[in-house]
């Protein structure tokens, strides 16, 4: 079993399924967006500014979220602060309606404290290039994402590997290196005639321009923490920073200090307590959005107006319960 193999099977012993449907009795109260002013600007444009600069999806293909089970492993941290955090995400999770693995689950979001995350990062990748390269058409971002992850120093870093999904039956829709559609040998596909090698059959019931079958699912994320560059944040803080980044596609790079988000929280710690009313439609937009779109152009403007309106869903809620 590799080393990565080997950390997804550990952090079970960590994951922490939320009991009760996912509520989180420790989760902070949202930050109100009451600073937003937008002045000459549409309030769709900054959202759509805003998922343009913080979304990451594979080259080609529209923003993937879970639709499998989430379970969360923590792995290296105090038995508190791991308890947290895998609550914390499988809450977030759950509010987004996506389904909670049981108990004793397999991890497929992997959270790992170092003091060394670079080695980590670089150790992990070594060991099991193909669980990062997956060599799959539409699964990862490519050799110099991968680059970026082990070698730039940041407090919490994260890679996903998602795949391209017939979202009625559930079937990956590319062949991964190896696999074959009958039994062919090894696993390296020893033996196997080149009709076993071709890539999956997606059977379509009708044609058309706008709409396809295939959508993209998350398959997994390890998030790598450097605890030498946390302390100036909250469990809390750290916890819905992970959330975020497991269970959306987030650029590294995005520059977002412009936006109210929990994605500047190590630069400006007291600018968020957890996630803002910004990350939580951000989140509820993409998870209600509808995937089955053939353009990422359509995709990304789909999601752009699904955020509006939870945003403005959540102006209204606060302004109810603001209400006497």
């Amino acid at each position: 079993m590799g080393l990565l193999s080997s950390l997804f099977v550990a952090a079970a012993l960590a994951a922490q399924p939320v009991p009760g449907g996912g509520q989180d009795p420790g989760a902070q109260a949202p930050v109100e967006l009451e600073g937003l002013t937008v002045t000459g600007r549409r309030l769709t444009d900054v959202i759509g500014d805003f998922v343009s600069e913080a979304s990451a999806p594979v080259r080609g293909r529209g923003l993937a979220r879970w639709r499998d089970p989430v379970c969360v492993g923590v792995v290296n941290l105090r038995g508190e602060a791991a308890a947290y955090i895998a609550d914390r995400v499988t809450a977030v999770a759950a509010d987004l309606g996506v389904t909670i693995g049981g108990d004793n689950c397999r991890p497929n979001i992997v959270v790992i404290a170092t003091d060394e995350a670079g080695a980590l990062a670089a150790a992990l990748t070594e060991a099991q290039r193909r669980a990062f390269r997956t060599g799959s058409t539409g699964t990862d971002r490519g050799g110099a994402a991968l680059r970026d992850f082990v070698e730039t120093e940041r407090p919490v870093r994260w890679w996903q590997v998602s795949a391209p999904t017939d979202s009625r039956t559930g079937q990956i829709a590319v062949r991964r290196p190896g696999e074959c559609l009958a039994p062919c040998g090894d696993s390296a596909g020893a033996g196997a005639t080149s009709s076993q090698l071709f890539a999956p059959q997606i059977v379509v019931d009708s044609a058309s321009l706008l709409r396809s079958t295939i959508v993209d699912n998350m398959r997994r994320a390890v998030v790598i923490i450097d605890v030498d560059d946390i302390q100036n944040v909250s469990v809390a803080q750290l916890a819905d920073y992970v959330a975020m980044v497991s269970l959306a596609q987030i650029d590294p790079n995005a520059q977002t200090d412009g936006y109210a988000s929990i994605l500047n929280v190590f630069a400006m710690p007291d600018t968020a307590e957890g996630l803002t009313e910004w990350d939580r439609a951000y989140l509820a937009g993409l998870y209600n959005s509808e995937q089955n779109l053939r353009s990422t152009v359509a995709n990304h403007g789909d999601i752009v107006a699904s955020i509006r309106r939870a945003h403005g869903r959540l102006v209204e809620q606060a302004e109810a319960d603001a209400t006497p």
